[in-house]
């Protein structure tokens, strides 16, 4: 057996060296005599031969040339070659004539060039490993630079033409649509021959109207008709039929696979593989074929080596071929949505805040934002787009369709969709969506494209589907499959940013700069909404800087969420509860002095360890509500603006004083806290827990020390609201800072910013389980 030959598991052998694999001894034989490997073998010797006699060299001046280190090893011997260091200049590969020359210049104890002491050691010995040439493909266009961009958008007359540019610019080329569709020609031919009735259908971004250079090449392998075929032919007739005749010559080749597995029993991971032995043995021009089972919808990975496109195959996914098809129907039916997808699509990948990174992460995905972009367009008045619903209503005999158990009806072509009346133009609808998400409640609703509308959560956990779906910090339903929250990877600290930069891209387009061409040629329109930043922490409301915390519907036991679901009057019994949170995460766990608007000082601390909520500031007359909220009883009330029966909404303030900057060094605190505390806490006591928080505070009391001077270090008043909409359920914190604060009170609310929504959040815990 040759040193670069291995066996493989199920058969056949792999060529280390070129990275080759083949079927068969003969096969092997083949390749092993054939000029490739002939060429390889040739280049590896002659590359482990330089080795042998080079020499690594390094110290000399930054500067120096290739001639001047050769004119210098020439007195030990003849010089091959020299190679410098290209990027930085520091050290180059000298290549001597031979071995010999290579030890009379090791044999000198000091080299010197220049006044400069040379380090000079032999080469280090590498591993041979082959790198195929990178061929220009078409899949892999050389990316459209920043430069570039900014230049073709700068020249268009108007943000419409810009959006209209953008699409241009990164939609796929005629030759890339091509290799697409010559690749999935050859799938399918190569895949018919083993799976006899099989079907390769694209789905995705490469036919979902939304397409930009150098997407993955995304095939669903459809096996329907391959399961009944093998099921006729192993029926009773064909198995006696197969009997009498005996072996046939084939029956044991590789090429019989149907005959290894019954598809209608495999698993999937058997499926995959068979999937995978096909690509790499079978189809040219294909390599690193890779099978992930784990994935949540299995799939292999390949890549094509001539043109670097990357794609993958899965084989139970027949709702992603909905979901396309959903996607173009709405790119055909109005010329607005690629545009605004397009632009929202980028202008989230500046901001790093959507996009498709490898291994997952939080933040948005392509397809989530398409559907919040889609959503938007359902939602405007008149609407751009029907709601799926609407659409179904539409259906006729031949496009209904039940996929996985889920209801995928809708019309496959537009010629039934009534025009939109809508004549917004993309310059009013790109600031309309920032403006209608810049205050969006994505944790309390669920964004459903079916109904188009937010679902409110009490109503929705209630139902079969809602105690199914995954909710998070951002919840964007799937058109289909209606227990899938095709948002439930991102977090809350990416919710949130979302949310900012979009209230910071609401404030850029109404400003000239946005709607308007620079006479002067300067940035304008998209060009400056596209540039990245992270948007500013302190949001400045009408009364002072804001903190939103969201429903926090993890924060809650399972019988929590029921009750407080079934209560009369949700908004109320949550803002109570965060109320209450916020008035212990002040005064307990912060130590600040607060007092109600007449100069009361707040409630008694919880009487329970499970934390019994407390009565918020302003609270007269306690009162017993559904979901064990307690009372309060408002600061100043204002009247609804909408609504059938107008209702008072109410707001609570607290007014604090800061004496020790209990913000600062907590981390060490925390810390130094833990190595002192027992190897194995409590579960209570675990890091970042209330009461850890609380020893932390009284930690750096006692450092600053425990007297309080005459005045406090900060004086402010928070005012706690409930979010302006009906179906709201965030509870908006304002807080105004004292005269002549300055950066010290700024320190102390980005302290609060990330610090009192976390802590809210785990009294709200606390408090459920101790009802228990």
């Amino acid at each position: 057996m040759e040193p670069d030959v291995e066996s493989l598991p199920r058969g056949g052998f792999r060529c280390r060296l070129c990275h080759v694999t083949a079927a068969n001894q003969p096969s092997l034989q083949d390749h092993l005599q054939g000029k490739k490997h002939q060429r390889l073998e040739s280049l590896r010797a002659k590359r482990q031969d330089q080795e042998l006699r080079s020499v690594f060299v390094s110290g000399f001046h930054k500067g120096t040339s290739a001639s001047e280190l050769s004119e210098y090893f020439q007195a030990f011997g003849d010089v091959a070659s020299v190679v410098m260091d290209k990027d930085k200049g520091v050290y180059a590969i000298v290549e001597l004539q031979d071995q010999e020359v290579m030890e009379k210049v090791l044999a000198q104890p000091e080299h010197c060039l220049g006044g400069q002491r040379l380090r000079v050691k032999p080469r280090e010995k590498k591993e041979f490993k082959y790198m195929p040439p990178k061929k220009q493909g078409s899949a892999h266009r050389e990316q459209l630079s920043p430069e570039k961009l900014v230049q073709a958008l700068c020249q268009a007359d108007d943000v419409d033409s810009q959006m209209s540019q953008l699409v241009q610019l990164f939609e796929l080329s005629e030759s890339e649509r091509r290799l697409r569709h010559l690749l999935v020609t050859l799938f399918q031919e190569v895949f018919s021959e083993f799976f006899p009735g099989c079907a390769i259908l694209p789905f995705g971004s490469s036919v979902n109207g939304f397409d930009i250079h150098g997407c993955d090449l995304d095939l669903f392998l459809d096996l329907e008709k391959t399961k009944t075929f093998q099921a006729s032919a192993k029926g009773p007739q064909g198995a006696q039929a197969e009997e009498e005749a005996g072996p046939g010559p084939d029956s044991d080749s590789e090429d019989s696979i149907l005959s290894d597995i019954d598809l209608t029993t495999a698993t999937v991971p058997e499926v995959l593989e068979l999937v995978a032995a096909v690509l790499r043995k079978c189809v040219p021009g294909v390599h690193s074929v890779q099978a992930v089972p784990s994935a949540r919808r299995p799939v292999v990975k390949f890549c094509h080596k001539d043109s670097g496109l990357l794609g993958d195959i899965s084989i139970n996914n027949r709702l992603a071929l909905c979901n396309t098809r959903f996607l173009q129907l709405c790119t055909e039916a109005d010329e607005r949505v690629r545009p605004l997808v397009y632009a929202l699509r980028y202008w989230a990948k500046q901001q790093a805040l959507a996009g498709n990174p490898f291994g997952g992460g939080p933040l948005l995905n392509n397809y989530a934002l398409t559907l919040l972009v889609l959503f938007f367009l359902q939602t405007r008045s008149p609407p751009v787009l029907p709601t799926l619903a609407q659409l179904r209503e539409l259906t006729g005999d031949g496009d209904q369709a039940i996929v996985d158990g889920w209801d995928c009806s809708f019309p496959q072509d537009t010629s039934r969709l009534e025009p939109s009346t809508n004549t917004e133009s993309l310059c009013s609808l790109l600031a309309e969506f920032f403006r209608v998400f810049g205050d969006h409640d994505f944790a309390g609703c669920v964004i459903s494209l079916k109904e188009g509308r937010a679902l409110p959560l009490p109503s929705f956990l209630l139902s079969e589907v809602g105690a199914k779906l995954k909710l998070g910090p951002f919840n964007v339903q799937d058109p289909f499959e209606l227990s899938h929250n095709v948002a439930a990877n991102v977090n809350e600290k990416i919710a949130l940013r979302f949310q900012h930069c979009c209230r910071d891209g609401a404030k850029y387009c109404r400003s000239l700069q946005y709607q308007r061409k620079s006479s002067k040629g300067k940035a304008w329109g998209l060009v400056r909404l596209f540039q990245p930043g992270v948007p500013e922490a302190g949001e400045l409301g009408p009364d002072g800087l804001l903190i939103t915390i969201p429903f926090t519907l993890m924060a809650l036991s399972p019988g929590s969420r029921q009750q407080l679901c079934q209560a009369r009057d949700f908004r109320r019994c949550w803002f109570d509860k965060v109320c209450a949170a916020v008035t212990f995460v002040l005064k307990d766990v912060l130590k600040c002095s607060c007092t109600g608007p007449a100069g009361e000082p707040l409630g008694q601390e919880p009487t329970e360890q499970g934390g019994g909520e407390q009565p918020i500031v302003g609270s007269k007359h306690p009162r017993s509500d559904e979901g064990g909220s307690l009372a309060v009883s408002p600061a100043k009330k204002k009247p609804r603006a909408e609504g059938p029966a107008p209702e008072e909404e109410e707001s609570v303030s607290w007014s604090c004083a800061v004496w020790h900057r209990v913000w600062m060094g907590r981390r060490r605190i925390r810390r130094q806290l833990r190595h002192l505390g027992s190897p194995q806490p409590d579960a209570e006591q675990e890091a970042g827990s209330l009461e850890v928080e609380e020893k932390v505070s009284e930690a750096i009391i006692q450092q600053e020390g425990d007297s309080m001077g005459s005045e406090p270090l900060l004086r402010f008043t928070a005012c706690a609201q409930v979010g302006s909409g009906q179906e709201d359920t965030r509870t908006l914190l304002c807080f105004t800072p004292g005269p002549q604060q300055g950066l010290l009170f700024q320190d102390f609310y980005h302290f609060l910013q990330g610090f009192l929504p976390r802590m809210v959040e785990r009294y709200v815990g606390r408090a459920a389980r101790g009802r228990q």
